[in-house]
């Protein structure tokens, strides 16, 4: 883990330590974040709307010079100094926030896995119930599985097979002295090897305590699914509705939600709709991503946990507020300079 993935994994756990709710902590989180992007975000803003008061200027350019290809970079080149304005200035600020961001969601991954593996560690030790052994938020009995009628509210062994060498090490190396014996004595009514998280032997160890969690009625009854409903085939994947389910599919949901009603509401998209084309190619991308964004949120965040949904849902919310408060801000200050230039006049 990188020095910026480790200080965001830390500020995380940090947040998580004093709200004592991972579902708040990774609110509070990406408020943060986002805070520490708005100066990016508003320079970002900036640029794009100073693109936007110079695009009548340049498809007029297009219109005139379009058959004469050096000429019209020429005269893009001549607009661009006697504006001002500078083509990365609308998307360098972004790029630069990229980094931050991979970061957040490499601690939250990160988090995530430690926590299944802490989960399975809990019901092996004896201390696991359906409800305590996973970190609750609002209708979601485990925020690190899915929000799904088709997530169990444990951990179950695909997810658990998915864990690397040293997500199990330190998992292990968190539990006390009393858990671990606990661990122990549940692995050995399976095997006769102690458990080992090494890169050449962790995956005998989880088979083992994939092995063990089986003689745990508590996670049993937790990954049972509902008689008739298991491994249902559809074209192209497979569904199993359980018992005890981790969620009820709102968080996807609202993630495509959000995600359309940004792009309606979003200040940004619609100057970036109203804004007059050379072609109708801006406008066909711009149509492509309305419906394909909200399609792809879902998706994500069914393929995702729970705490995923929440980081997606809040950014996306957080961004659109930003967004509007960006804007009113611009447009105060344009009218602020409009009235100082009318005043001047009228003094002359």
């Amino acid at each position: 883990m990188s020095v910026i993935n480790n200080f965001m994994y830390n500020v995380l756990v940090g947040i998580n330590s004093i709200i004592g709710n991972y579902g708040l902590s990774i609110i509070m989180f990406t408020l943060l974040v986002r805070l520490i992007c708005l100066p990016f975000d508003y320079k970002s803003r900036k640029g794009m709307r100073k693109m936007s008061a110079i695009q009548p200027k340049l498809n007029e350019l297009q219109r005139k010079y379009g058959n004469d290809k050096q000429k019209f970079q020429q005269k893009q080149a001549e607009l661009m100094r006697k504006e001002g304005y500078n083509p990365l200035s609308g998307c360098l600020p972004l790029l630069l926030t990229w980094p931050l961001m991979i970061a957040m969601f490499y601690a939250m991954r990160s988090i995530a896995n430690e926590q299944l593996a802490m989960q399975a560690f809990k019901y092996l030790a004896g201390e696991g119930e359906i409800v305590t052994a996973a970190e609750r938020f609002l209708w979601v009995k485990n925020i690190w599985m899915t929000d799904s009628l088709f997530a169990p509210a444990a951990p179950n062994a695909q997810a658990l097979n998915l864990l690397t060498a040293d997500v199990w090490q330190k998992a292990y190396s968190l539990l006390s002295e009393s858990q671990i014996q606990a661990v122990a004595q549940s692995i050995a009514a399976v095997s006769e090897t102690a458990l080992d998280f090494s890169a050449n032997a962790y995956q005998t160890s989880v088979a083992s305590i994939v092995a063990a969690l089986g003689n745990v009625p508590a996670y049993v009854e937790a990954v049972q699914p509902v008689s008739g409903w298991s491994g249902l085939n559809f074209y192209l994947f497979s569904i199993t509705l359980y018992q005890h389910y981790n969620g009820l599919l709102i968080l996807p949901v609202l993630a495509g939600v959000t995600q359309v009603l940004q792009y309606k509401y979003n200040p940004q998209m619609q100057e970036q709709n109203n804004q007059p084309s050379a072609s109708g190619q801006a406008n066909g991308m711009g149509n492509f991503m309305k419906y394909f964004f909200p399609i792809l949120s879902v998706f994500w965040c069914l393929t995702s946990n729970a705490g995923f949904a929440v980081y997606w849902v809040s950014s996306t919310v957080i961004m659109w507020l930003q967004s509007v408060l960006i804007t009113k801000y611009m447009e105060a200050q344009d009218k602020k300079k409009e009235n100082s230039v009318s005043g001047e006049g009228s003094v002359k």
